[in-house]
């Protein structure tokens, strides 16, 4: 079984490393990526921890780009998690991250919802490399008292357009598949049913996009269907897998979704030709 999308706690997963490898090997995962946000900080722990299971694992990462004002996610495999480049850049995106944390907070406060902030922001400072964004937030005010579960955290306040949403800053589309590629990677758009950019991805492929997540759990049997006559039109490789985060607002175990072995071969072969 190949997921090649799973988080960490060195960003918005529950599990940490050790944990994530101990429960993608009880369910029968075979090779796996972790792409945790703006962060490769897991990447080491989670290989150490597969070796003495037998799980092959690929350096990956789910990086935040920004297009009008809306978030365009674009997973990173195959990438060198030491370049100088990738790891300038995903410096900036973590401090951003911060200070739009930060805000969060601030305009809770005024909306009458304070949270403990400080812990928050703790937790990043903790650990070099750590990513935090709005779920931290969202669990923050479930904590707090403010709102029943992290669900509710963005349907009524945390999300875009709701009271609290405060915009994200960060690179477009383009530069995030230049640095994909400057560290040696290939760039996958991620769950393009969840982000609706269908009509931009023969563009991120003018920029050089080079695959597309046609399997994710908010892809039913149309959408994947959908996305693999996409990416065979375009020319593009197909990723797939759970994206896992260990909550319930993230249904099912790693593995739940898997990318198919012959589209693992095509990803892997053009990853030794990259």
């Amino acid at each position: 079984m190949i997921d090649l999308h799973l988080h960490t706690t060195a960003s918005d997963g529950r599990c940490t490393p050790s944990e994530l490898v101990d429960r993608a090997f009880r369910a029968g995962v075979a090779i796996m990526a972790v792409t945790d946000h703006d962060t490769v900080a897991a990447v080491f722990d989670v290989q150490a921890a597969a070796k003495g299971c037998g799980i092959e694992v690929i350096t990956g990462i789910e990086i935040t780009a920004i297009e009008s004002g809306r978030d365009i996610h674009l997973l990173g495999y195959f990438i060198d998690s030491g370049d100088a480049q990738l790891s300038a850049f995903l410096a900036k995106q973590r401090t951003q991250r911060m200070a739009r944390v930060e805000e969060l907070g601030l305009r809770l406060a005024r909306l009458g919802m304070p949270i403990d902030l400080d812990s928050v922001l703790m937790q990043a400072r903790k650990q070099p490399g750590r990513s935090i964004g709005r779920p931290q937030i969202a669990r923050a005010m479930v904590a707090a008292g403010h709102v029943a579960d992290t669900r509710e955290a963005f349907d009524r306040w945390l999300a875009t357009g709701r009271p609290a949403f405060v915009p994200r800053r960060g690179a477009p589309p383009a530069e995030v598949i230049n640095v994909v590629h400057g560290a040696g990677g290939l760039a996958s758009l991620a769950h393009p049913g969840q982000t609706d950019v269908d009509s931009q991805i023969p563009a991120y492929v003018g920029a050089g996009l080079d695959a597309l997540e046609v399997y994710h759990p908010d892809h039913d049997a149309d959408a994947v269907e959908r996305y693999r006559k996409v990416a065979s039109r375009l020319k593009l490789l197909a990723t797939g897998g759970s994206d896992f985060h260990g909550d319930a607002d993230h249904g099912g175990e790693p593995g739940a979704v898997a990318l198919p072995a012959e589209d693992w071969i095509q990803l892997r072969d053009a990853a030794a030709h990259a």
